[in-house]
């Protein structure tokens, strides 16, 4: 059975999202494309967009497209709290039809497993837990919290960033080798250094390791493409690396 692709919208740029009327204007493109799914950001939405979710959720079915749903916040908040939010992006989430909101770690300290249950089990949305860029997201404390996670039972995932850990110094075969069981979503993503810190590129400017990356994840996981889609004919950009991530 072939992977589901799921193209990231953030991969087009805020700017070209702006550009071309805003995620729902990218469902067409992508439905061509070939992908299976879209993952929708919240920070590329307006005000205006955030009070339209059901009717980009109808658009979404209307393509015939799966959602993700992803929101630029932590699960646990600088003091260690779990965030407030929560429930609300989960119902954000709800209302485009999403089948998985993403959110990074953030600073866990220490797992309030009924708290957490408890917001879960009042949504449909399944919750998946990303490496971001930042050190909270170190392969120990990543590992801290999934394997207390999963000692709890919470009905919860990982979404592996192959890309992000070179942006936290860590080696991502390892933490594939070691987190790789509680992965249900994959951001394919490869960087190159960049000044004092790193940058994505497209994968045909990377080397061969972002495939063995790949292959050391589950591979029924979905793929969502997290790297720079940029060229003068999108479709057949897109398209391109829908098809590269299929038949990886």
């Amino acid at each position: 059975m072939k992977p589901e692709i799921i193209v990231v919208t953030a991969a087009y740029g805020a700017q070209k999202v702006a550009e071309l009327g805003g995620q729902a204007a990218l469902l067409p493109l992508i439905k061509q494309a070939g992908a299976d799914g879209v993952e929708i950001r919240r920070e590329l939405f307006n005000e205006n967009e955030l009070c339209l979710l059901h009717a980009l959720g109808n658009a979404i079915s209307q393509h015939q497209l799966s959602a993700s749903y992803s929101v630029p916040e932590a699960l646990w908040l600088d003091d260690g709290a779990l965030n407030p939010r929560l429930a609300q992006f989960l119902q954000e989430a709800e209302q485009i039809g999403a089948q998985r909101l993403k959110v990074a770690l953030g600073h866990f300290v220490e797992l309030d497993a009924r708290a957490l249950l408890d917001v879960l089990k009042a949504s449909t949305v399944t919750l998946v837990v990303e490496n971001d860029q930042t050190p909270d997201s170190k392969l120990a404390p990543m590992l801290r919290f999934f394997h207390q996670a999963c000692d709890a039972a919470l009905p919860l995932d990982m979404t592996f960033d192959m890309g992000n850990w070179q942006w936290t110094g860590e080696d991502g075969l390892q933490a594939a080798a070691q987190l790789s069981r509680y992965v249900s979503y994959i951001h394919v993503k490869a960087a190159v250094p960049h000044g004092a810190t790193f940058r994505a590129i497209a994968l045909d400017q990377a080397d061969d390791s972002w495939r063995t990356l790949l292959n050391a994840l589950p591979t029924d996981a979905p793929r969502g493409i997290e790297f720079p889609l940029e060229g003068g004919d999108l479709l057949a950009v897109t398209r391109h690396y829908v098809d590269l991530l299929r038949a990886a």
